[in-house]
């Protein structure tokens, strides 16, 4: 263990200990908790051979390997390297304080961290082209020659987390070196292993290098993970109180009509619908809603009850109780290029992606009612608690003293974008005028004037229904998924609808096929084409769509195949629905709806960059959740947010807000 002359790059892996469950609570409350430790601590030097360092066994990192951690001009690699920073972040601080440096200012909680911006990730880096967010999965469709140690998860099992304690391992509760040598040696090889195979992940794609702009937003992403957002446990704990008060009153209640044992059972349920003279082949959220309309009243109610039942609003706040960390803050909410076909953020662990939204008009009132902890009183005042619950989850974040939370989201961002790229004029106009899009989408398609609750007003729910459904290619299918038939349309009118919305936008469609077009043409003849400003190229076995940010989505293996219609159509290979690996289909209204949703990413990126100086604690597609003192302005804060990206000049952007001291949906 030598240091070299001079030290530019780190590449590590760790393997660590801690009683917290990861995969429930994030690598922050993991690292977070009084039994963490690094057993084992892997790394090569300038891309030298990997050697490890035997923590567990006493072995000490040497002081010029941490001064090369903690310092800005070294760059430190590694597969998922938020794992490894955090992880280092509290080790360091912890063992070795006087080397420890944080970053942020003294009013900011990224202190505790160090700074991301001398860190890379691999995973980032297989993610922009497309691969798999796993270092087996990357190593597998690269078809490595050194590939992950398939004993790693047992090891892992055995050696980082809790043991149970038995009389064959003595009452023990934790597996040391000790308890097993020769899994401990064969761990020691699969923590060099994968040191290794990042390394040869990183020749593989040396070829497609990370622009510096990704990795800039990549480092803001972790400063937004490591800030975290701050819950209000209160009301957290009380909520899952009321939920198990809630849950216990149901059944009874259930039980008391049905005279069933366990009327939470599926099959006890249908059974009892069956003596009733009703026959039904599911139990799911739509088919009691059907339910509901036709029954006799007596089991209507307990087919209420059971949708009450079923509301499983407590998990998120489960979600947060587990996420938190010891000053109340959850953190590593957001995975950075989470949807690698588009580059958009995944949620994780809460997911604040897909929050229930809160109607309620009394909402201050109801949440102090769950506040105060008094379970009659919310008994009293509501009717479905689980219900109310749902709603009050967003207003469980809340702002830290002396500051305020100022939400500001993007006015129909995707829209506007689709309007600006197909050079839709009637569109962009509307936006201009800052119109109602879905009245004047219904005013196209119907040739009448419509105006939102007024004259034509009832054509208003058919435009918006339409500019849900329809941008992207969509037809019949597309209106019925998004809960046309529900909202009192018939089947009859659904094909009309998508002939009138084709019909008012004819820039669009043909954008659709323009970039179909494109796409094949790319693959077609291996070469380079372009369409609307955007470019498509074919090279070294990938499709590449630069967007007008000069970002680039990517696409792996592409090449022509037959769809299920018998046409020609481009596949190429990706994660699918399943996760797996495999070969994917795709058209041109496909790829427009990939380029809109890129595009819209990159413009909240750079509304993030263009707001730094905020504490932004939180984003959802076209939302930024910012932390902010009293005074500050929320004018300001949306005129920046709306400003348009100096890669994309004359688009009519708008962004819209609102203060407050808890989360909710405004």
């Amino acid at each position: 263990m030598t240091k070299p002359d001079s030290i530019k790059t780190i590449s590590i892996d760790l393997e660590t200990y801690s009683d917290v469950n990861i995969k429930k609570c994030g690598v922050y409350k993991y690292a977070d908790s009084e039994s963490f430790d690094i057993l084992l601590f892997s790394y090569s030097l300038n891309g030298s051979d990997v050697e490890v360092i035997d923590l567990a066994q006493g072995e000490e990192l040497p002081e010029w390997l941490i001064d090369a951690i903690v310092s800005e001009d070294v760059i430190k690699w590694a597969f998922n390297a938020t794992f490894e920073r955090v992880c280092l972040s509290k080790y360091i601080r912890t063992h070795y304080p006087d080397h420890f440096i944080g970053y942020g200012i003294p009013e900011d909680t990224t202190g505790n961290y160090l700074d991301p911006s001398s860190w890379r990730c691999s995973m980032i880096w297989a993610a922009t082209l497309g691969l798999p967010l796993s270092l087996e999965g990357v190593g597998a469709v690269l078809g490595l020659e050194q590939q992950k140690m398939k004993e790693g998860k047992a090891l892992i099992k055995y050696f980082c987390c809790p043991c149970a304690p038995t009389k064959v391992n003595g009452g023990r509760t934790r597996n040391l070196p000790c308890h097993d040598k020769g899994k401990w040696n064969t761990f020691k090889s699969y923590n060099i292993r994968d040191v290794v195979v990042e390394q040869e992940i990183q020749k593989r794609l040396s070829g497609y290098p990370v622009p510096d702009s990704v990795w800039e937003e990549y480092h803001r992403d972790q400063e937004i993970n490591d800030r975290g957002i701050l819950l209000d446990m209160t009301v957290v704990q009380n909520a899952i109180k009321f939920d198990a008060f809630s849950k216990a009153a149901l059944i009874a209640t259930m039980k008391d009509k049905t005279e069933l044992e366990n009327p939470n059972s599926v099959q006890q349920m249908k059974d009892w619908l069956s003596s009733k003279g009703i026959e039904t082949g599911s139990l799911d959220k739509k088919a009691i809603v059907d339910l509901i309309k036709t029954v006799p009243t007596d089991v209507a109610d307990v087919l209420t009850l059971r949708q009450q039942l079923a509301k499983s609003s407590v998990k998120k706040y489960q979600a947060m109780e587990a996420a938190a960390c010891s000053d109340k803050r959850a953190r590593g909410m957001f995975q950075f290029y989470g949807a690698n076909r588009t580059g958009r953020w995944a949620g994780r662990i809460i997911q604040l992606q897909n929050l229930p939204q809160n109607h309620l008009e009394d909402l201050d009132e109801a949440r102090a009612v769950l506040k105060s902890g008094d379970y009659e009183l919310m008994n009293m005042l509501y009717d479905n608690i689980p219900d109310i619950l749902s709603q009050l989850i967003r207003t469980a974040f809340v702002a830290k003293p002396g500051y305020k939370f100022v939400v500001s989201d993007f006015s129909a961002i995707e829209a506007r974008v689709l309007a600006f790229l197909a050079g839709e004029q009637w569109r962009i106009d509307v936006f201009a005028r800052g119109e109602d899009i879905y009245c004047a989408s219904a005013s196209a398609m119907f040739h009448v004037p419509v105006v939102k609750h007024g004259k034509n007003g009832h054509l208003r729910q058919k435009g918006k229904i339409a500019e849900l459904a329809l941008g992207y290619g969509g037809s019949k299918g597309a209106l019925i998924s998004m809960g046309a038939l529900d909202m009192g349309l018939s089947e009859d009118e659904l094909q009309p609808l998508v002939d009138a919305w084709r019909a008012s936008n004819p820039n669009v469609v043909q954008l659709w096929w323009d970039v179909d077009a494109a796409v094949k043409t790319a693959i077609k003849r291996r070469t380079r084409t372009q369409s609307h400003g955007i470019l498509f190229e074919y090279k070294s076995g990938m499709l590449f769509i630069t967007l007008p940010s000069g970002r680039k989505l990517s696409y792996v293996k592409p090449r022509m195949g037959i769809n299920q219609f018998g046409s020609e159509s481009p596949t190429y290979e990706g994660v699918g629905s399943d996760k797996k690996w495999t070969r994917l289909e795709s058209y041109g209204p496909k790829f427009v709806e990939n380029i809109v949703q890129g595009i819209s990413r990159d413009i909240l990126c750079n509304s993030m960059r263009t707001l730094s100086h905020c504490f932004i604690v939180g984003h959802v597609h076209d939302e930024l959740i910012i932390e902010c003192r009293e005074d500050a302005s929320l004018e300001a804060i949306c005129e920046q947010m709306g400003r348009p990206p100096e890669w994309l000049p004359g688009i009519k952007l708008r962004a819209d807000g609102y203060e407050t001291q808890f989360y909710k949906k405004d």
